[in-house]
């Protein structure tokens, strides 16, 4: 049994369709997120599993149960907001029973679970901080430990990263998992930032407009795209227009790139090929690469490694990286001007409709 079912799920608003048939089941003990660019829908579903929206066709259920008609605090979930929504004048442990003195549990029972629930984000010892006097990931976890200690089915956790600076976001990713696999309950977790999907997720469902475009493992995502959108949108890709030409893909450059076609691409059909910079070699190609030339129009320098950017012809460019190792020397990187030879294995170029 799924803990959360989509049947043909539309939501509209007015003559706006914010979500459109969707179709999705996400599994018990499973972290799932839903990623893609604003205004794709992924909040509109997050928020009719919480309740907060109906749907305006279709049925979601909740652990095998429709719930269209369950109001939002009968459902056996809890939500973790980007904004943290605590109570400022309460005690963080107050914050955290909140909910469990709401249901009349038992002192000593509220005592054992907001310890637990502390112990488990890490912040045994600040029971009698305020919320203004906690860091931005101090308040997080905070409200991440209030929406467990109810021991939900699910969690719902929409962008609650994105307040945070990049260094704690990277360290929060990786605590968030730990979390999420210690007490195995079924995360919801909706993302526009590609790098954390893939970083927590055990399946990714890649949104646009409304729809799901690819529904998939991290790995699959990244490295087996189903279109351009979902190449593009995740990691950087080199997205390079061509057409089908004798069992190959002829670039708009010319240059003619073996690699394995979709079956239902004809001779002659336009597509794009995909391949990622860290597929791509610079010079010293081994036999059997794919070899294109061009000119390097761009260097960026992101720490561990170095971008790259070559102009194959006017408006075809491809992204390349430069592992800046310890063994890199300065008269091995390529500089602005220099014409260079790019080339990548044939299996490594994702045909694309």
């Amino acid at each position: 049994m799924s803990a959360i079912r989509f049947e043909t799920v539309t939501k509209r608003f007015g003559e706006t369709v914010a979500v459109r048939a969707l179709d999705l089941a996400v599994e018990k003990g499973e972290f799932f997120s839903l990623l893609g660019p604003s205004g794709c829908g992924k909040t509109t579903t997050l928020r009719m599993v919480a309740g907060f929206e109906q749907p305006s066709e279709g049925r979601i259920y909740l652990d095998g149960e429709p719930v269209e008609t369950v109001p939002p605090y009968k459902r056996h979930v809890n939500t973790v907001f980007q904004s943290y929504a605590l109570f400022e004048h309460l005690s963080v442990e107050d914050n955290v029973a909140f909910g469990l003195k709401r249901q009349k549990v038992p002192r000593g029972e509220i005592r054992t679970r907001v310890a637990e629930a502390l112990e488990l984000v890490e912040l045994r010892g600040r029971e009698k901080a305020r919320p203004r006097e906690l860091s931005g990931g101090q308040k997080q976890r905070v409200a991440l430990a209030r929406a467990l200690e109810n021991r939900p089915s699910v969690l719902l956790l929409d962008e609650p990263l994105g307040a945070l600076d990049l260094q704690l976001r990277k360290q929060m990713q990786v605590e968030l998992k730990g979390i999420q696999r210690e007490v195995g309950i079924t995360f919801l977790y909706v993302t526009h930032d590609q790098e954390e999907a893939l970083a927590m997720s055990d399946r990714i469902a890649v949104m646009e407009d409304g729809e799901v475009m690819q529904c998939g493992s991290p790995e699959e995502i990244y490295e087996q795209p189903s279109g351009p959108f979902v190449a593009g949108f995740i990691g950087i890709s080199n997205l390079l227009s061509g057409v089908v030409d004798n069992g190959g893909v002829k670039l708009a450059s010319g240059v003619t790139c073996a690699a394995e076609l979709p079956g239902d691409c004809a001779q002659g059909s336009e597509v794009h090929v995909s391949v990622r910079p860290e597929k791509i070699w610079l010079d010293e190609l081994q036999e059997g690469m794919v070899s294109v030339e061009g000119t390097v129009v761009e260097r960026v320098y992101v720490g561990t490694t170095t971008q790259v950017i070559v102009e194959l012809a006017p408006g075809m460019r491809l992204t390349a990286l430069e592992q800046n190792t310890a063994r890199a020397r300065s008269d091995d990187r390529w500089e602005i001007g220099d014409r260079v030879r790019l080339g990548w294995h044939p299996e490594h170029a994702r045909v694309l409709r």
